[in-house]
This record gives C-alpha cells, structure tokens and sequence, in this order.
C-alpha cells in the first residue's frame, strides 16, 4: 500500500488502522446513473417472470458464491473500516446464510395467502413485486446489511439498485461480482457509486418503486422526506440505545462476559448494541467492578492480528466524534472508569458512570466502545429508565425470574428484547425498531412483506 496525502476520492478505500489510501473508484457519471435505473427497470421485466425455484437456485448460487469468495470478502472489510479478521469472517457467514434463508423459502414468502370470507366464492392476497428498489447501505456491516435488504426482495421478483457506503467500494463490487457471477439476469442487481444528488435522482425516478435506508437518523430523515415528496414506500433501519437491563442473576460472572461482548461487538459500532447498562441497586457494585476490569482488558490492535478484539474505529474521523462526546460528558460531571482517550482511530474499551438526564450524552448514542452504566433502586426504575430514550431498537433483559422477564419484555418500548442472551441475531429473526430506530423489519419473513403488492384477488 502506498500512503497519499491528498484527500481522496469520494469512493475510496482508507484503511483506518494507518490511514493509508488503498484504493479509489470514479463516481459515476449522470448517464451511468440513468443507465443503472434503466437497466433495473429492464431487468425487473425478466426478474419478474423467472420461477420462483429459479429464483430461489440463483440466491443460493449468490450465498455459494459469499462463501466461496470469503477471504477475498473479509480482507476488503479489514481494509475498508478496521473490523477485526474474525469477525469479518464471521460476518460474510452469516450474509451468506441470510441468502440461504430467503432461498429456503421463496416459495413460502411469495405464496398466496387464502382468506376467509363471509359471502359466497374465495378470496386471496397474492404477493407480487413492485419493481426496482433502491437501497442506501451504511459502512459498518458491508455484506450483511447488504444481504438483509437484496436477498429478500430479490425472492420475491424485485431488483435492486446498491448504493453503498462510500467507504466501502471494494465490498460494493464484490458483492455485484457475486450477483452477475451467481446467474442472474442483467438488471437484477446493480451497484452505482452515486453522489448524493444523483442518489436523489434515482429516488425521484418513477421507474424505482421503493428506497430502504440503513443509516443514522439524520440520512434517514433526509431520505424519507425526499421519498415521500415523490409517494415511495421507504424502510427505514437506523440508531439505537439500546438498554441492558440486569435484575437478577446466580451467575454474575457470565452476565458480565455477555455484557462485554454486547457492548464490544464490531468495535462497538453496531446499531443494536448494547449501550446502556441499568443495574438494580443490589447487583451495582459488583457488576461495575468486574465489567470494567473486563472492559479494560480488552486489547486493541491491529485488526489482522488473531487476538484483536478491539480493531480502530472505521475512520479517523469517527473516532473523533466520539472523543467529543465523551470529553462533553465528562465536562458535564460524567466519570470515566476505564479508557476515555483514543489513539488515531483506536478508542479503547470505555465505561461512564454517573450520567444524569441533564446531560448530552443521555440521549446521545454512543457508536463505539463506550458504555454507560447505571444505577438503579428496582424494576420499575428499570424499565423507567431503559424507556427514556429517543430510540427504540433492541434491548436486553438479564432476569431469574420467567415472570419478570415476560412482563419488562412488554414494558419496554423497543422493536426487539432479548432474554438472558446477546448476539443471539440469525436469519430468521426479524430486526427492526420503533421510535427514531426506525419504521420496517428487515430479516425473517416480514422482511419478505416491505415492498410487494399484497394484491387482493377475489373471485365470486
């Protein structure tokens, strides 16, 4: 690698360990643009008409291929945005198993579904695709963000329009490599490096029927609003905040590891990751003591290494976002317990005590690693406390007792709870939030629902 002191491209790879520019693609032009929605529009024609068992082969050639190409995939993830080689891997597995998934059960997410009626004759709601969709993709999961969008509505007969993020080009071939080589018609899935103005040219266009956003809450706003200025459907996965309730234990000690991994997960730049720790007053003491000597042990380092746990953050620039926000919270009466200062783009393991509701940082979030842990008197200042947030994706409950796992699962207001587990995701699961974390599910078979006319057939 060669290091370049002029700024780079707007599609460029940077790696954020040495900051070094790996490599550049050209922005499209206007006319590639206009191609790529042409080519879409054509290939939706094709798309549309293939069998669904031929739909289905050519996702798990896609899923095949993710495999196959493993390696090449995860290394250009390493490169484009620092995340550990383990977990890179990890996650072209699970993008491919997602693909699979949707493979599965193509012929289920686009059967009909018979109605019970009350005159004479039947009724049905037929799934049918409603043509290109544009899809806006974030930087911190390269291939599964990808893979929960694309794979299902290419099931179901829609074709696709990848914009990625802009730091992650090279992903953003590969994975159009994956789709061209896997067989399937030209136009079904098409990657354009677009700049935002061209991205609001394809929203605008009357051919593309749908735009699913992943994001923070800022693009997304700016998308949705310029998607229903022209009446298109949106989906929208942004920010989350998401509470770590502990009520109860016999295990302190795995809670803690569970804990850990939630907050650490992706170098801590994942939507729904754990990132506020409310601990009843009983357990508090002791569950800081040991979460911040685990946080603090966890060791930072290049993200080739094996034994990496912490890699940088994606960029330069995000780390320093974060170094304003935990500076600001300390300026307001925050404690750092452990890390709080970063290094270039590497931000340690860091926990915050002491965070009130005056603060920035109550109702910031957190893209990093970076913890807040509280204090609490009982349950109902729990659930009290996990809800007091603009945010509403996912949650974790650590509790002994059946009955109050049930009752806070359904007092907390967020798209998804998990129970006395963490990184506990998989295909089937749908994942989406409420409040500003956003207005769809994605994953599972709802994900199959977002963009098809669910057209009502009724015959006398």
């Amino acid at each position: 690698m060669t290091t370049v002191t002029t700024a780079p491209a707007m599609y460029a790879v940077v790696n954020p360990a040495t900051g070094e520019i790996v490599a550049e693609y050209p922005t499209a032009t206007d006319a590639e643009i206009q191609n790529a929605i042409a080519a879409a529009h054509d290939g939706f024609t094709a798309w549309r008409g293939v069998p669904v068992a031929e739909r289905a082969a050519a996702l798990r050639r896609v899923a095949e291929l993710h495999r196959e190409r493993r390696d090449e995939f995860a290394a250009a993830i390493v490169r484009e945005m620092g995340k550990p080689l383990a977990a890179a891997e990890g996650e072209v597995d699970f993008a491919a198993d997602i693909v699979e998934f949707y493979a599965d059960n193509a012929e289920r997410v686009t059967a009909d579904q018979p109605l019970d009626i009350l005159g004479e004759g039947s009724a049905v709601v037929r799934r049918a695709p409603l043509g290109p969709l544009f899809g806006i993709m974030p930087w911190n999961f390269p291939a599964y963000q990808v893979a929960r969008f694309a794979a299902p509505n290419l099931a179901v007969g829609n074709t696709i329009i990848l914009k990625h993020a802009p730091q992650c080009p090279e992903s953003a071939a590969i994975l159009e490599a994956i789709h061209r080589d896997a067989g399937l018609p030209a136009g079904a899935y098409v990657n354009v490096y677009a700049t935002n103005e061209q991205a609001a040219t394809i929203i605008a266009d009357p051919r593309v029927q749908g735009v699913s956003v992943t994001g923070s809450e800022r693009a997304g706003s700016a998308v949705a609003a310029l998607a229903g200025q022209h009446l298109k459907k949106v989906a929208l996965e942004l920010g989350g905040s998401d509470p770590f309730l502990l009520l109860s234990t016999d295990d302190l000690d795995t809670v803690v590891q569970h804990a850990v991994d939630a907050r650490l997960d992706n170098t801590g730049q994942a939507c729904n990751a754990a990132k506020r720790f409310i601990v009843v007053d009983g357990l508090y003491d002791a569950f800081l003591e040991r979460f911040t000597a685990a946080m603090a042990a966890a060791k930072v380092g290049d993200p080739m290494a094996e034994d990496t746990v912490l890699g940088p953050l994606s960029s330069l620039a995000a780390a320093e976002r974060l170094q304003a926000q935990v500076d600001r919270a300390v300026a307001q009466g925050a404690r750092v317990e452990t890390g709080g200062a970063r290094d270039g783009a590497f931000f340690p393991a860091t926990v915050l005590t002491g965070v009130t509701p005056d603060m920035d940082v109550y109702r910031e979030e957190l893209f990093g690693p970076v913890a807040v842990v509280y204090r609490v008197a009982d349950e109902a200042e729990a659930v009290g406390l996990a809800n007091d947030t603009p945010f509403g994706l996912g949650s974790y409950v650590y509790t002994t007792d059946p009955e109050q796992a049930s009752r806070v699962a359904d007092a907390i207001d967020a798209g998804m709870v998990y129970v006395n587990c963490v990184l506990a995701d998989s295909p089937e699961l749908p994942f989406g939030g409420v409040k500003r974390s956003g207005t769809s599910r994605e994953l599972g078979l709802l994900a199959a629902d977002e963009f098809v006319n669910k057209k009502l057939i009724r015959v006398a």
